[in-house]
């Protein structure tokens, strides 16, 4: 299947949402997604966009997404942040994964980051490996740590 790797622009954003959506059924929170076409246009889009976001376009339709944005490490710098990276469950093994992965590495170089970092469940093995084929580090003694809304106000509270 042939394909195109290309900048995410508004009108992919209902496309994007259902990739988003499936994703976090793949990563088995299908109730997590509280966000919305309007959500992601109001943080991607504009002169105050947030993220930026890559796609993979088959026979006018939306197959994989990558989504990135900048983050600051007090011991390298400006990084970049792969917030996802997802293809549909039908057109995974068709290279177009990769070839987004080599988007969000090309990119994090033209902007002339120090780092690429994300985060990928440790029972996700396929991803794991391919990640750490590529070259990259997957650092095991490193927990992620978050706060939700919720926890964010009763800690305030407190």
């Amino acid at each position: 299947m042939k394909f195109t790797i290309r900048k995410a622009e508004t009108k992919d954003l209902p496309q994007i949402l259902e990739l988003i959506q499936e994703l976090a059924t793949f990563e088995k929170e299908p109730d997590a997604v509280e966000i919305n076409v309007k959500d992601l246009e109001k943080a991607g889009f504009g002169a105050d966009a947030f993220y930026t976001c890559f796609v993979a376009e088959a026979n006018n339709k939306i197959e994989g997404m990558a989504l990135v944005y900048f983050r600051f490490s007090t011991w390298k710098g400006k990084t970049v942040h792969l917030e996802d990276l997802v293809v549909r469950k039908g057109t995974r093994g068709m290279g177009m994964g990769s070839a987004l992965y080599k988007k969000v590495i090309a990119y994090s170089l033209e902007q002339g980051v120090k780092r690429t970092e994300w985060v990928v469940l440790d029972w996700n093995t396929p991803a794991v490996e391919f990640y750490e084929r590529s070259g990259a580090n997957v650092l095991r003694d490193w927990d992620t740590v978050q706060m939700d809304e919720n926890a964010m106000k009763s800690y305030l509270e407190r």
